[in-house]
């Protein structure tokens, strides 16, 4: 199933309405302060999505 729903995922065009569950995007390096913020709901933090 991961073949088909993976392609939804990362279309641009986000179908799936993921973008609106995710409020940071952080590059893999700020890992740490990511969880900060998310553990102490800082700056209305719901979810972070960490960049390679």
């Amino acid at each position: 199933w991961i073949d088909d729903i993976l392609p939804l995922v990362k279309d641009e065009g986000d179908p799936l309405g993921t973008l609106d569950l995710t409020t940071h995007h952080l590059p893999l390096d700020e890992a740490p302060h990511g969880y900060e913020i998310f553990q102490k709901k800082e700056d209305a933090c719901i979810k972070v999505v960490l960049h390679p």
